[in-house]
C-alpha cells in the first residue's frame, strides 16, 4: 500500500473517529463528562497501552488470533473489563470513596498521571524488567500494569499538592497528598516530559539508534528518561518561566495538542506522510506535522465546543474550557483513535487483517 493511500485512509479514519467522539461527548453535561465519564475512560487507557504496546494486539490469544472486526471488538472488551476493575479500586484506594456527585480533582489527576506512568514503562522502558523475567506475555503485561498503578500512587503522594484549592467546595483535605509541588505544575510537567517521548517516536528513536549500545534495556530506558526529563523540563521552563504562560493554558496549547497530533500522524496515518525520508529530516517534518495537526484539531474542538457541550469559560479559577478540551482530546478521542488504529487496524477502511 502506497504512502499516499495510507495517508488518505488515516485522514478519513481520523475524521470518522473525531465525529464519533464528539457525538459521544454531546451525550453528557459538562460536569458529568469532565467528571465520572472522563474518569472511567481514563481507567481503561493504561490497559489499552498494555494491550497495544506490550502485547502488540496479539495477546491474549483468544483475541489476538481473531479476524477483524472480532479482534478489535475483543480487545475493546478486554480494556472495558480492566476499566471495570480499576475504576472502583482506584476510587476506593486513591479516592477513599469520596466523590459523589463528582469525583475529586485529586482522584482525577491521580488517574491522569497513571496513563503517563504506563506510557513511560511500556514504551520508554519497553516493558522491562517485566517482559524479561516473566516469560508469559499476559502475566508480564498485567504485572507491569499493577506496578504502574502502585508506582504512580507513590509518586502522586510525593509530588502533588492541592493547597491552592483550600477553601474551594471541591477541596478534600484528606485526599490532598501535601506533596512538593502545586498539582497543576506537577501534572503539566509530567505531560511536558511525556511529550518528549512522543517527539522521539517521530524520530524513530534517532539519535539513540545511532548508538547500538543504547538500544537495549535498561540502558535505553535510563538514557531516554534522562533526555525526556531534561528536554521536557526545558520546554516547561520556557513556557511557564520565560514566556509566563498560565500553566493550564500551556498544557492545552503545547503538550496536549502535540501528543494528540502525534497519534494522528504516526498511528492513524501509519507514519506515511514522510515515510520515504531518512532521519533526522523525517523526524523534523513528522514533529512539525504533529504539532500542526494537533493545534489545528484543538482549534477545531474549541470551535465546536459550544455546540457539543455549551459555552465554557476559559481560565482560572475553574478552567472549564481547558479541562473540557484536555478531556475531549486525550480522554475520549485519543483512546478511540487507538482502538481503531491498533485494535481494528483501521478496518473497514483498510483490508481486514488479524
Amino acid at each position: 500500500m502506497s504512502n499516499g493511500v495510507k495517508t488518505t485512509i488515516g485522514l478519513v479514519a481520523t475524521a470518522i473517529v473525531i465525529a464519533i467522539s464528539l457525538g459521544f461527548i454531546s451525550l453528557f453535561s459538562f460536569p458529568l463528562f469532565t467528571g465520572w465519564v472522563s474518569y472511567c475512560l481514563l481507567c481503561i487507557i493504561p490497559m489499552e497501552i498494555v494491550a497495544s504496546v506490550t502485547w502488540g494486539a496479539q495477546h491474549p490469544n483468544f483475541a489476538g488470533t481473531l479476524a477483524q472486526p472480532a479482534k478489535g471488538i475483543s480487545f475493546i472488551l478486554v480494556c472495558l473489563v480492566a476499566g471495570m476493575v480499576v475504576a472502583p479500586l482506584q476510587f476506593l484506594m486513591a479516592g477513599r470513596a469520596i466523590g459523589p456527585p463528582t469525583p475529586s480533582p485529586m482522584l482525577v489527576m491521580c488517574t491522569i498521571v497513571s496513563v503517563i506512568i504506563t506510557f513511560w514503562l511500556a514504551i520508554m522502558w519497553g516493558g522491562w524488567p517485566f517482559t524479561k523475567i516473566i516469560k508469559n506475555p499476559i502475566a508480564a503485561g498485567l504485572t507491569m500494569l499493577v506496578v504502574c498503578y502502585l508506582l504512580n500512587y507513590l509518586l502522586f503522594r510525593i509530588f502533588f499538592n492541592y493547597g491552592f484549592m483550600r477553601g474551594a467546595p471541591v477541596y478534600v483535605a484528606s485526599l490532598d497528598p501535601h506533596g512538593l509541588f502545586n498539582a497543576w505544575y506537577a501534572l503539566v510537567f509530567y505531560l511536558a516530559v511525556i511529550m518528549i517521548m512522543f517527539i522521539s517516536l517521530n524520530f524513530d528513536l534517532w539519535p539513540f539508534t545511532s548508538f547500538p549500545a543504547l538500544m537495549r534495556q535498561p540502558i535505553l530506558g535510563i538514557v531516554w528518561t534522562i533526555v525526556a526529563f531534561a528536554l521536557g523540563g526545558l520546554c516547561f521552563y520556557i513556557g511557564i518561566g520565560v514566556l509566563q504562560m498560565d500553566v493550564v493554558s500551556f498544557m492545552v496549547r503545547v503538550p496536549v495538542p502535540f501528543i494528540f497530533g502525534t497519534i494522528v500522524v504516526l498511528n492513524m496515518m501509519q507514519g506515511s506522510l514522510f515515510g520515504n525520508l531518512k532521519q533526522p529530516l523525517k523526524g523534523v517534518l513528522n514533529t512539525a506535522a504533529s504539532a500542526t495537526v494537533g493545534t489545528l484539531l484543538a482549534l477545531g474542538y474549541r470551535a465546536v465546543a459550544p455546540l457539543v457541550t455549551g459555552v465554557l469559560q476559559p481560565g482560572p479559577p475553574s478552567y472549564d474550557y481547558e479541562i473540557w478540551l484536555a478531556s475531549a482530546l486525550l480522554g475520549v478521542t485519543f483512546p478511540f483513535l487507538i482502538f481503531h488504529a491498533e485494535f481494528f487496524k483501521l478496518w473497514p477502511l483498510k483490508k481486514a487483517e488479524k
